[in-house]
C-alpha cells in the first residue's frame, strides 16, 4: 500500500513553514533549559538573579507586543520571521563563543534574554499573522492542529534531551543547538514562495501610536473579536496563578518527588498532542463555539483536582494524572480554534495589531496571575490559590458561554477592506 499525504501536507509552502516552526521550538526548548543550567552552573547565580533572568525573557514581550503588531502590519511577514530568526541566533551564538573565551557574564545572559525576547515577540505576531495568507480560511484549524502537535512532541522531546545536552556539554554549548537551530528555521522561511498581500501605502500610515489603537479599536467594535479578547485576560490569569503555586504544593505540600512527576508531565505532553489532532474533527462535528467552550471548562475543572489531592498517594497520582490528560489536551482543543476563529475574522490589514494585542493581554495577566497566587500561596494558603486558579478558568467559560462565539459553528467571512472594520456600525454577516 503506498502512503498518501492529505490535506496541507500537500502544501509545499505550509509544510516548508511547518518545518521551520518545528525545528525553532525543538531549539528554543533547548535554551529554555540550558539558559537558566548556564546561570546555575557556569556563573553560581544567585536565585535573584535566576529570577530576573526569567523575566528578562518575559517581559519585552509585553512591553513591545504592540510595537510588534504596528510594524508586523507594516512590513512583509516573512521577512520579519527571517530576521528575527538570525537575529536570535546571533544572539545565542555569542554565549558559547564568551564562554570558550572564560567571559561570560550574567549581564551577557540578561542582554541576550531581552534581546531574544523582543526578537521572540516580533516572530510569534509575524508568524500567526502570516498563516492567513498561506493556506485558506477553511484550512486554518489544520493548520493551527498540525503546528500544535508538532510543538507537543518537540516540547516532549526539547525537555527531554536538553538536560542530557546540558550534562554532556555544559549550559553554553547545548545553546548553541538553538543558535543553529534558528539558522535553519530562516532558511527554511527563504524558501516559501507564496506571496504576501501588499502592505498599504507609506502616505496612508498614521504615527504607530494611532495604528495600535486603531488595532485595539478593531477588536472592541467586532462581537466576535471582543469576546475572544475579554477570555485571554481570565484564562491567563488563572493559568499564572495555578502555575505559579502548583510546583511547590505537588513537591512539598503532596510530597512527590521529581521522578514521578517528570513522568505525570510526560503525559500531558501527549494530552497535547491528541488535543491539537482533534482540535479540528471536534469543532467540525460540534461546532467552533461549543468546542472552545467545553475545551476551556474541561481545562477548570480538571485544576480542580490538584487542590483537592492528599499527600504522595496513589490517588492523588491519579488525580495530577487526570488533571494532565484531560485538562492539557482540552485547553490545547480551545486555544487552537480560539486562534483560527481570530485569524480568520479578522481584517487581514489589523491582523498583526490584533494578534499582539491578544499577546499582551496574555503575558500582562499571566504575570498578574503569578505574582498574586505567590503572595496568595504563601499569606493564605496554596490550596486557596489554586482554587481561584482554577476558578477563574471556569469564569473564562462562563464568560464565551454568554458571547456570540456560542453560536459560532464555523467561521465567518473576514470583513474587508480594512477600513469598514472600523465602523461601528457594521458586523459580521449571520453566523452559520
Amino acid at each position: 500500500m503506498r502512503f498518501r499525504l492529505e490535506g496541507l501536507w500537500q502544501h509545499p509552502d505550509f509544510v516548508r513553514l511547518w518545518t521551520a516552526q518545528t525545528i525553532s521550538v525543538f531549539g528554543s526548548l533547548i535554551t529554555g533549559t540550558a539558559l537558566p543550567f548556564t546561570a546555575i552552573l557556569a556563573l553560581d547565580a544567585s536565585p535573584i538573579q535566576v529570577a530576573l533572568l526569567a523575566a528578562s525573557n518575559h517581559v519585552p514581550g509585553l512591553i513591545f507586543a504592540l510595537a510588534a503588531g504596528v510594524w508586523v502590519d507594516r512590513l512583509p511577514r516573512r521577512p520579519v520571521m527571517i530576521a528575527a530568526d538570525l537575529g536570535r541566533a546571533a544572539l545565542l551564538v555569542s554565549i558559547p563563543i564568551t564562554y570558550a573565551f572564560d567571559a561570560l557574564t550574567i549581564w551577557q545572559l540578561y542582554v541576550v534574554a531581552l534581546g531574544a525576547g523582543v526578537l521572540t515577540i516580533f516572530f510569534d505576531v509575524a508568524y500567526q499573522s502570516y498563516l492567513p495568507s498561506l493556506v485558506s480560511r477553511d484550512e486554518l484549524i489544520e493548520g493551527n492542529s498540525k503546528l500544535a502537535a508538532t510543538a507537543s512532541v518537540s516540547e516532549f522531546a526539547g525537555f527531554s534531551i536538553s538536560g542530557w545536552l546540558v550534562q554532556v556539554f555544559s549550559g553554553p554549548f547545548a545553546i548553541l543547538v538553538d543558535a543553529v537551530s534558528f539558522v535553519v528555521s530562516a532558511g527554511f522561511l527563504r524558501t516559501i514562495r507564496a506571496p504576501e498581500p501588499p502592505r498599504g501605502a507609506v502616505e496612508q500610515r498614521g504615527s504607530a501610536f494611532s495604528e495600535a489603537i486603531d488595532g485595539m479599536r478593531v477588536v472592541v467594535q467586532d462581537p466576535l473579536l471582543r469576546s475572544l479578547a475579554g477570555v485571554t485576560p481570565l484564562a491567563s490569569f488563572g493559568i499564572g496563578m495555578f502555575f505559579a503555586t502548583y510546583m511547590i504544593f505537588v513537591t512539598r505540600s503532596l510530597g512527590f518527588n521529581p521522578g514521578v512527576l517528570g513522568v505525570i508531565f510526560g503525559l500531558g505532553g501527549i494530552s497535547s498532542l491528541f488535543g491539537a489532532v482533534l482540535a479540528g474533527t471536534l469543532a467540525r462535528r460540534y461546532g467552533i463555539g461549543v468546542t472552545m467552550i467545553t475545551g476551556i471548562a474541561m481545562m477548570g475543572i480538571s485544576m480542580f483536582f490538584i487542590p483537592i489531592a492528599q499527600g504522595a498517594t496513589v490517588v492523588a497520582a491519579g488525580l495530577l494524572i487526570a488533571q494532565q490528560i484531560f485538562g492539557d489536551g482540552m485547553y490545547m482543543v480551545f486555544d487552537i480554534n480560539a486562534t483560527s476563529l481570530r485569524q480568520a475574522i479578522a481584517p487581514e490589514q489589523a491582523l498583526g495589531r490584533i494578534t499582539a494585542f491578544n499577546r499582551m493581554l496574555d503575558l500582562g495577566f499571566t504575570l498578574i496571575g503569578i505574582l498574586i497566587g505567590g503572595v496568595i500561596g504563601q499569606t493564605v494558603g496554596l490550596r486557596t490559590a489554586l482554587c481561584i486558579g482554577a476558578g477563574a478558568m471556569i469564569v473564562a467559560a462562563a464568560w464565551l458561554f454568554v458571547s456570540p462565539v456560542r453560536n459560532v459553528v464555523a467561521a465567518p467571512a473576514r470583513e474587508e477592506p480594512f477600513a469598514t472594520a472600523l465602523d461601528p456600525t457594521l458586523s459580521h454577516p449571520p453566523i452559520v
